[in-house]
């Protein structure tokens, strides 16, 4: 089965491809075969915004499509980013930027508070209108400090819970082994399996 990884990140995509890959499943990036806009991220949920952008992919290419979208949730800060986690310092807002922005939110925030988790769904599109989701969630802790250059976005600065590294200090494997994306696109992953066995 041929399926179209529908992001415009590659950090993202490669770990979506390296999570996915199984026997008799071909993952291919969007921008591999079609010259397309991501859609806007107009969901108010994960599962909104995941299902909007595998459609647009399954639109634009005419083969079933897979696309995530992962949240960040930060209890001190009643929920936020949220689903806003990949622009909360506004429009194109860097890795960087929003790491700063979450420290300087937390700045004044005690450890023991400091609580998170991660959240991801991940949708797969068919043409035949049938739609598949996955979900997986990463309970854990934001750092004071950024650590590790591994990982992106908000890796350097978050503890799964029952760890004393930070996602970005971890090697690709053991991150794999525990993330939300991991989670997700496994639980995905095998309601794919279920559909051509």
């Amino acid at each position: 089965m041929r399926l179209v990884l529908a992001t415009f990140n590659r950090d993202k995509a490669r770990e979506l491809a390296s999570l996915l890959a199984r026997p008799g499943l071909e993952l291919v990036p969007i921008g591999d075969l079609v010259a397309t806009p991501p859609p806007e991220e107009t969901g108010a949920t994960l599962e909104e915004n995941a299902r909007l952008k595998a459609e647009a992919a399954m639109r634009a290419t005419g083969l079933p499509a897979i696309a995530d979208d992962t949240g960040l949730e930060v209890d001190a800060l009643d929920g936020a980013p949220g689903i806003y986690a990949a622009r909360f310092a506004g429009p194109g807002a860097t890795y960087a930027d929003n790491v700063r922005l979450l420290l300087e939110r937390l700045r004044e925030v005690p450890e023991a508070r400091r609580t998170a988790r991660f959240r991801t769904v991940c949708a797969a599109c068919f043409p035949d209108g049938a739609v598949e989701i996955g979900e997986g969630v990463l309970e854990g802790r934001i750092a004071e400090v950024p650590r590790g250059s591994a990982g992106f976005g908000y890796d350097p600065v978050f503890e799964p819970e029952g760890s004393s590294r930070t996602l970005a200090e971890m090697s690709a494997e053991e991150k794999d082994r525990v993330s939300h994306r991991g989670r997700a696109a496994r639980a995905l992953g095998q309601r794919i399996a279920s559909r051509t066995s």
